[in-house]
Order: C-alpha cells, then structure tokens, then sequence
C-alpha cells in the first residue's frame, strides 16, 4: 500500500482520533487539524511520539495551507445539539466557510477529499428508512437547523465544486456513532445514559421513549469511511446501522448492562427532535461491500468499559 500524506479535520475529536488510529497503524502519515473545541488533546495523545503524526491547532474557518496532501477527511463540525446549539453562528461557518477552505485546499493540492455529513440532513423524516435519493424533512427555522442546514449546504458545495473544478469529492451521511473516546458532557444519548447509570442516576428519557435511533460503533464506521475513500462512488452514500431501536429499549439496555440502579424519567421532547431514524444500507452494501458487524450489546459494553475506566 502506497503511503499517502492525509489530512483529518476534526482527528482530535471522537470520530476523529479513531480515525487517525486507523490510518496511522496503515503506515501513512497523518496531518491532525482541530481547534479543540470538541475535540481534545487526551483522545490523541497516544499518537504524539509517532513520527507519522502532527498536531496542527486550527480552525477550519481560517484558510489552512499545505503542499502535497493526497486525501482530505473533512469532519470538523460539533455533533452533538448541546455544543453546535452553543454557538450555532460558528457551526453554520465551519460548514460553510470552512467547507470551501478545505475545498480549495483539496482543489491546490489535487486531493480526494470526503465530507463527513449526516442523517440529520432528512430531517424528521416522512419516509421509514431513509434512503439516499430522499430530500428530508427539515425546519430551516429550528434550533437544530444550524447543524442540518449547515451539513445539507456542505454537501452543495461538495457537488459545485465537482461540477465546477472535477474535484475527486465523496459524501456519507452518517447515523448515531457510539464508542470510546466521546465527550462526557456533548449530550449525545449514548454516552447520556452510560454515564447517568454508572453514576445511579436517573436515566432521563424526552418524550414517550418511543422515539427511535439506529446506533453503529465506531469501529464499523471507520472501516466504512475508508472504504468509501478508496471507492469509485461521490456518493451520498449511508453509514449506519439499520438495527432500529426505542430510546426506552436502549435505556433498559444500558442499565441491565451496567447492573445499575438507576430509574428511568421522562420529560418533554425538544423541538424538531426526530422520531425515527433508520438508514437504508443498500448503496453502501452493493458498491463499498459494507456493512456494520458489531453488534450493539457488544458494542456498548465496550464503551460502558471505557467511561467506566476513565
């Protein structure tokens, strides 16, 4: 395999430095670019003495300069609602603003470069599953629009860019990711329930429970990452795991799992929240020969580990 010099916006945050993991232990060398403001120096520091690793302290809404980059991983954007809602201005920017600085940087260099977008692009979808060709469902008004707006406008500039300069662009739209090395605090349910039961808290649940999330682990989405780099396809193309689940499911799950004490209560669903949220795989079966493997009692017991020992 040939060494190629990569660019990971956002290797400091929890996708991120799993990502730089994996491409390290590839043998290339690794441009990790993050303004820390989600992501943190702890989630990287096992990669500070490797000669193939640097750290650039950035922000992608200043332009960013480098020669002889191959390929550019483009995930720097808070999301989580707790901190892409903390400055909602600054995440429209990054996704805009930023988007076209590593845009033109991909375009000097003549690099690959993929867009980490998201599901929250469908919105509160009114087709079950979502499937690439479906054009969502989103309050372009709403306290989350800062976040689905901002991605649904990257991908744009994804695809004006290919238009416009045939630069070599890849989307995937990303479902609920879990796994070591996420924010205590980022508000993600995950980790929200992991931690209120390993405390013995009450596990805080909005709405009915009802509601329903597909969650793949990290690991699944990184080899889907590479795999969709390394492919022909721009894409969209879906990553997540079709499994569907009630967030009162997960919640049991995670209490029986942790052996806590904790109780379940509920309070009012936030505006705009969606209320099912599955992916159809198809196109990342037929063309990336992907699909996730790790089941997610497996997978949450590995990232209940992880908080348990942190």
């Amino acid at each position: 395999m040939k060494k190629k010099t990569i660019l990971v916006t956002g290797g400091a945050g929890f996708m991120g430095s799993h990502l730089c993991k994996r491409l390290l232990n590839e043998n290339h060398y690794v441009i990790c670019l993050d303004n820390l403001f989600t992501g943190t120096l702890k989630n990287i520091e096992e990669f500070e003495n490797n000669n193939n690793f640097e750290f650039v302290n950035h922000d992608i809404t200043k332009p960013y300069y480098r020669d002889n980059i191959d390929e550019i991983y483009n995930l720097a954007c808070p999301a989580s609602p707790i901190h892409y809602q903390s400055n909602p201005i600054k995440t429209v920017k990054t996704c805009t603003i930023g988007v076209i600085n590593m845009l033109g940087l991909a375009k000097k260099n003549n690099a690959k470069i993929l867009q980490a977008s998201t599901s929250e692009v469908y919105g509160d979808p009114e087709i079950h599953p979502q499937k690439e060709d479906y054009n969502g469902n989103v309050n372009t008004l709403g306290y989350r629009s800062c976040y689905d707006e901002g991605k649904r406008c990257a991908e744009t500039l994804f695809m004006d860019y290919k238009r416009e300069h045939n630069l070599n662009i890849k989307i995937v739209r990303i479902f609920n990711t879990y796994g070591s090395n996420m924010t205590k605090n980022d508000g993600r349910v995950v980790s929200n329930f992991i931690l209120q039961a390993l405390k013995g808290k009450d596990i805080t649940v909005y709405g009915d429970g009802s509601q329903t999330r597909s969650f793949q682990f990290i690991d699944d989405l990184v080899e889907g990452l590479l795999k969709m780099m390394n492919s022909d396809s721009v894409g969209p193309v879906n990553l997540g795991n079709p499994i569907e689940l009630s967030m009162k499911d997960l919640a049991n799950m995670v209490i029986r799992l942790t052996n806590s004490s904790s109780n379940i209560i509920y309070k009012d669903l936030p505006d705009d929240d969606p209320k099912r949220r599955k992916p159809d795989i198809s196109l990342a079966e037929s063309i990336l020969d992907w699909s996730p493997i790790i089941d997610l009692e497996t997978g949450l017991q590995k990232t209940i580990n992880y908080f348990n020992h942190n």
